[in-house]
């Protein structure tokens, strides 16, 4: 996915006063005064709302719907820009001062956009609303979006990853479907067998989260050291889990993917037999004919001990938006229980509100699901620092040469560290 370093653009936003927009916003530590289900203003209000995913934006509509039944006068507007050119689009709106009211949030980006105060601090008017509590969420989850002790976004979603596998082709192979008895041998064993006639065993790209994330905490390895100031990857027990994982395209098991697109046609297109994709996926493989027929879902084979890699969206509002109080009552209104029973319904994305999972899982009908739910006992947050994307880009580049035999997985482990150690320091 690509993503855009802005820290230039921040600064030059912040020099120019484009900031200064944030003056026309009401205090953070005001709650919203108005008890009625209108704009506060009593002026009609369009509020825009931007986000990253089209396959989301129906459910969604759905929503914004009802909200703008219970506020006559509030509008909502959703705009759908995909992920590559999102926070492009980001960049341009804050040196323009022109950023959406309301707005889906990242951990890789949270630190960037709050520090530079172009996200509302919402601290208090969670204090002092009832439509929902932040208890109401997985702490996980909400101190993601807690910087420096704010509160910059609410918990929309979350996602985990698991292990999708082509049943006709186990069948056709006489290889038992996979489940939680699964180990890295039964995984690597199963991998060759299915290999043959034109058919991969297993995709196995170039990949963190989708990739080698979870087989590096499976093996008790890790991404980045607790304290967010030292890299994992030099780490003996993170070299071995990217050895085993690198295994498989090194002995042919696996095709040598790169891009996103290419990874789920391998898919789709039937020329892989098993694959990791996340939970996000499964509304767009829903849609696929081919997917439906012949694919399902597992839980992730069992390393040393079990692990996958959990994340979710923020629901954020702009410093600058004209609009707070409005925009504020949106976002109540979609951290509401009410509202995160319908994402789940509306099979938008797993909702991130406790005790709402399951009416995601009772939706869908395509696969089965409830291993993404299973795997939140022992899921791992998402490795993240201040400057996520930073080393994280700089990692594709340094352990690429593992995947393609230029290097042995230990030497670009090593460099990888490196550099990651580097711009870990002068965050």
């Amino acid at each position: 996915m690509g993503r855009k370093i802005f820290a230039l653009i921040l600064t030059f936003a912040i020099t120019v006063g484009v900031l200064g927009g944030c003056g026309t916003s009401a205090p953070a530590s005001t709650a919203s005064t108005s008890s009625s289900g209108s704009s506060t203003t009593g002026e009609n209000v369009t509020l825009n709302f931007a986000i990253w995913d089209v396959q989301q934006e129906p459910g969604l509509r759905k929503i914004a719907d009802k909200f703008e039944e219970k506020n006559p006068g509030i509008k909502i507007k959703i705009n759908v820009t995909a992920w590559a050119d999102f926070w492009t689009m980001l960049e341009a709106a804050a040196t323009g001062g022109s950023m959406p009211d309301v707005l889906w949030m990242h951990s890789n980006q949270i630190y960037r956009y709050a520090s530079h105060n172009m996200l509302l601090d919402l601290t208090e008017r969670i204090k002092n609303t009832e439509k929902f509590k932040l208890s109401d969420y997985p702490d996980d989850l909400s101190q993601i979006y807690n910087v420096d002790g704010k509160q910059y976004a609410i918990p929309k979603d979350f996602d985990t990853v698991g292990l999708w596998y082509n049943k006709t082709m186990f069948d056709k192979a006489g290889v038992k479907y996979p489940d939680e008895t699964w180990t890295w041998d039964t995984l690597y064993k199963a991998a060759k067998k299915l290999t043959g006639n034109g058919v991969y065993g297993i995709l196995a790209p170039l990949r963190n989260q989708e990739g080698y994330y979870p087989f590096i905490y499976q093996n008790g390895g890790t991404v980045i050291s607790k304290d967010k100031k030292k890299s994992g990857y030099s780490d003996p027990a993170t070299v071995e889990a990217m050895k085993y994982y690198v295994r498989f395209v090194k002995e042919k098991l696996s095709p040598k993917i790169y891009g996103d697109t290419e990874r789920a046609e391998t898919l789709e297109n039937g020329l892989c037999a098993m694959g990791f994709f996340g939970s996000w996926n499964i509304a767009t493989f829903a849609k696929n004919d081919y997917m439906v027929k012949n694919f399902d879902v597992a839980v992730l084979p069992k390393g040393k001990t079990r692990a996958t890699i959990y994340n979710g969206l923020g629901n954020a509002i702009s410093a600058s938006t004209k609009h707070p109080e409005e925009a504020w009552k949106f976002l109540e209104y979609l951290s509401s229980k009410e509202a995160m029973v319908e994402q789940g319904k509306l099979l938008i994305a797993i909702p991130a509100y406790k005790g709402t999972a399951n009416d995601w899982i009772q939706a869908n009908k395509a696969f089965h699901v409830k291993p993404f739910i299973d795997m939140l006992d022992y899921a791992v947050p998402y490795p993240a620092s201040h400057q996520t994307t930073k080393w994280e880009d700089k990692a594709y580049e340094t352990l690429k040469p593992s995947f393609t035999g230029e290097q042995t997985v230990q030497q670009a482990c090593e460099i990888t560290a490196k550099q990651m150690d580097q711009i870990l320091a002068s965050e």
